[in-house]
């Protein structure tokens, strides 16, 4: 009988010691690969824990490199190019600690990120989670101060400090919003070496907070926001309260919710026993009060709304704030009008002063008022108003199709393409859904929608401001009630500044005595304004006054919008 073939390598059968041999290998090289960063490492003397520091600061720096910037399962580097040139300048060794001791700069950066909010910004953001964790086992003593000389502690502390630094310069300089089309910084990205500077320039001075404000806008209304953050937060109210429906729709359940929500906030005494209309409305005038609203005892839509909305709420939209005061160029104008819609408010502002006030009426949410810059280059005394064609698709042609005198009850006249003006009633506008072959313009006088005087700047919404025919809607609170145009109510005083900022001739003061005699007479005329004054129309949900935060109502819910995109989770 033949021999069997002997067995060929691959099937030679390994001893059980030679296999722990091979799987110890495999395992040790897994290791060496993927080294399990939290295991502790504790060091005999400060000199040692400095020397075990820096090698493990070069270990984690090589895992990162593999790892998508990750130095262990819950933390990662998010700025690491620059991180990594830090580290190699100074051979990997403890920039925030030395020995068992943080650096009085380590303990500055770890104090500015647990008070971020006093710049807008979030703890969580910059690693303050791991940092404080790591903070109070080092520094707490029930445990023989082992912790204290674990060099992995220190290593990963330092790694997240600098890492932290790099992530509050950009956010300080460019903020968390993107671009959008009326943004003015020049600055959209830092580059690499910009951030190493910051960080040299710190290390050198240790002025951490001096090194911050230089990045900061340079800006008073900015200065001023700031200023009302501290005692914003040291009223900061985290519950969670009831949400208090509209009356409108549940009668019953709103006195019900509405008197559960003022018990929440101390503002009445009980919610067992329900309360009568004057002990609610007297709750309510304590609660209007405490928010700068009006206090009529009434549930109006600013006092539901502020109702309904948190501190958490509220601390998002002043983050968001602050960096849209990013997006504006590093240096304002000497002078210049400041619109802010939500605010309802007008400001001439002149270096750091404001010159001048004014309430104004914006667009409603349907027909909103757009932000933009431009600059005043044309005054006009007693315009007409050349209807846009929204209006005209969405008001004009419905109004006139039910009644066949629209054109004439409000004054409004229409012309051909070559300026002929046409018959309304020789127009069958049964057959327009859309737009007309016609321009729909309003007559100059008193009953014009645009008032007396109207500035015009450059800009694609055919927008201006004005003055209005219609001046007791500036006694409301809510006046977002216009077609997307800007009323404003001191558009004289307006019109004096504008005048004299444009006074590079001398002869402002005249110019001026021609304005006031045209409006006496009630004539049309344009001045042009050769020094164009800047305008910035912006959308601020809050400012900063009397070193506190005021608020103002979402009246676009732009702000809503923002936040869900780019601060869910704060």
């Amino acid at each position: 009988m033949p021999q069997r073939p002997k067995p060929t390598m691959s099937k030679v059968k390994f001893s059980f010691p030679f296999f722990i041999y091979v799987l110890w290998i495999f395992v040790n090289t897994s290791c060496n690969n993927s080294r399990n960063h939290s295991a502790r490492d504790i060091a005999s003397s400060p000199k040692e824990l400095q020397q075990k520091a820096s090698t493990h600061i070069a270990d984690l720096i090589k895992f990162a490199k593999d790892n998508g910037g990750k130095i262990d399962d819950s933390t990662e580097l998010k700025y690491f190019k620059p991180l990594i040139s830090v580290y190699e300048e100074c051979k990997h060794k403890t920039v925030w600690s030395m020995g068992e001791e943080w650096l009085p700069i380590g303990d500055s950066m770890y104090h500015f990120i647990a008070n971020a909010k006093l710049y807008g910004l979030f703890p969580q953001d910059y690693h303050f989670t791991q940092l404080s964790s790591i903070y109070n086992r080092i520094f707490n003593d029930s445990n023989s101060n082992s912790d204290r000389k674990d060099a992995t502690l220190w290593a990963k502390a330092d790694l997240m400090l600098t890492d932290a630094f790099f992530h509050i310069v950009k956010d300080v300089k460019l903020g968390r919003l993107p671009q959008d089309s009326i943004t003015l910084r020049k600055d959209s990205a830092l580059t690499d070496v910009f951030y190493v500077h910051q960080f040299d320039t710190l290390m050198k001075t240790g002025a951490l907070t001096a090194t911050i404000h230089k990045l900061e806008p340079k800006i008073a209304a900015y200065d001023l926001l700031k200023q009302g953050i501290k005692k914003f937060l040291e009223n900061y109210d985290d519950k969670v309260y009831t949400v208090v429906p509209s009356p409108t729709k549940n009668k019953t359940k709103y006195k019900e919710l509405l008197q559960k929500r003022l018990y929440e906030g101390g503002f009445i005494a009980t919610d067992s026993i329900q309360a009568d209309s004057v002990l609610l409305s007297q709750a309510l005038k304590k609660f209007q009060e405490t928010k700068g609203i009006e206090t009529d005892g009434k549930i109006g839509n600013e006092t539901l709304i502020a109702l309904n909305t948190s501190d958490k709420e509220r601390f998002v939209r002043i983050a968001i704030t602050m960096d849209k005061f990013k997006m504006l160029p590093s240096e304002m104008p000497e002078q210049y009008i400041w619109v802010n819609l939500p605010a309802f408010s007008l400001q001439v502002w002149k270096g750091d002063s404001i010159e001048m006030r004014s309430r104004i009426v914006c667009g409603k949410p349907a027909t909103r008022s757009p932000v933009l810059t431009s600059a005043i280059a044309e005054l006009i005394t007693y315009p007409k108003w050349t209807i846009p064609a929204s209006i005209i698709e969405k008001e004009i042609l419905p109004g006139v199709k039910k009644n066949p005198k629209y054109f004439q009850k409000k004054g409004y006249g229409i012309y051909d393409s070559k300026g002929k003006e046409i018959n309304p009633d020789s127009v069958d506008w049964k057959k327009y859904n859309k737009g007309i072959p016609y321009h729909v313009v309003q007559g100059s006088g008193d009953a014009n929608a645009l008032g007396v005087l109207k500035f015009n700047f450059s800009n694609k919404y055919a927008v201006y401001l004005h003055d209005t025919n219609e001046r007791y809607l500036f006694s409301r609170n809510d006046r977002a009630m216009s077609h997307g145009c800007i009323r404003v109510q001191a558009w004289q005083q307006l019109a004096d500044f504008v005048v004299n900022h444009d006074n590079s001739d001398g002869k402002a003061l005249m110019r001026l005595d021609s304005i006031q005699l045209w409006l006496k007479k009630k004539q049309k005329h344009s001045i042009s304004i050769r020094n164009k004054m800047p305008l910035f129309i912006r959308y601020y949900t809050c400012q900063g006054e009397n070193g506190n935060v005021v608020f103002y109502n979402d009246i676009y819910g732009e702000d809503k919008k923002l936040a869900e995109k780019y601060f869910t989770g704060k």
